[in-house]
């Protein structure tokens, strides 16, 4: 998928500064990693200078005009630079001029910057539900997810089950009896019911179990993204009853997505 709107392609300005070299953020440390190396699995954020894979991070180039673009593709030329899909991480990129110290140059960070990659990972995830769904490797409705998940498969002789979509405004009742039989199971609860429905071609969607195989596991990524830069609660309205027990990464030791 490619954001058209928000992301722009870089000039060779960009490609000025080497890939071997990494601007350090104050406490960041003394080793280097190379910024931008495609052929490793780990990067340095340049908030907080920690290293980790590449998936729980962001990458942002430089565009023409020398705005901070994001790219969820990671195919843009030019120079990465990678933040930990985290609010706060976000917010000390944005806030303490991290991006122009790691670019090495001025640079225009616009002040929507994170409300603006909220909606571009929304939109992937969305997209990609869709995908599955057109794919047969989605399945929708109380029952049918109930019984994929008792039958540990989706659809006929289909693969096992690998995510757990649950719209953010559902009865938690519901969402308990389900999620209750597959505990171990991610959930992914980021979207209201009308979201996930206008996503899988249906009037109305709050349950939804994703097939193992590729498009889940790029769901799976963006949806852990997405819930990084959310924070822990997400939609706080959506999750206006959350106390009670059930959504990603809850009590019960359910993996955070």
């Amino acid at each position: 998928m490619t954001e058209r709107n928000d992301e722009r392609t870089p000039t060779a300005a960009a490609d000025a500064v080497p890939d071997q070299e990494l601007a350090q953020d104050e406490g960041a440390g003394t080793d280097r990693l190379p910024a931008d190396d495609e052929k490793g699995p780990l990067r340095r954020c340049i908030a907080s200078g920690t290293v980790g894979p590449k998936e729980s991070m962001i990458r942002f180039v430089i565009g023409p005009d020398g705005e901070v673009v994001p790219d969820l593709e990671e195919r843009l030329p030019g120079r990465g630079l990678w933040v930990t899909a985290d609010r706060d991480a976000l917010a000390k990129a944005m806030g303490k001029s991290v991006f122009a110290k790691a670019a090495r140059r001025a640079v225009k960070v616009p002040p929507d910057l994170a409300e603006r990659l909220e909606r571009l990972l929304e939109r992937r995830c969305l997209h990609a539900l869709g995908l599955a769904r057109r794919a047969g490797h989605v399945l929708a409705g109380y029952e049918k997810v109930r019984e994929a998940l008792k039958a540990n498969q989706v659809g006929r002789a289909g693969p096992p089950p690998a995510l757990l979509v649950e719209a953010a405004d559902g009865s938690l009742d519901q969402r308990g009896k389900v999620t209750a039989l597959a505990p171990s199971l991610p959930v992914i609860d980021l979207f209201q019911s009308s979201a996930l429905a206008a996503a899988l071609g249906r009037d109305h969607a709050v349950h939804a179990v994703v097939a193992r195989g590729r498009l889940a596991a790029g769901l799976a990524r963006d949806a852990a993204r997405l819930r990084g830069l959310k924070g822990p609660f997400g939609d706080l309205d959506a999750h206006r009853e959350s106390d009670k027990g059930w959504g990603v990464g809850d009590t019960a030791g359910r993996p955070a997505m």
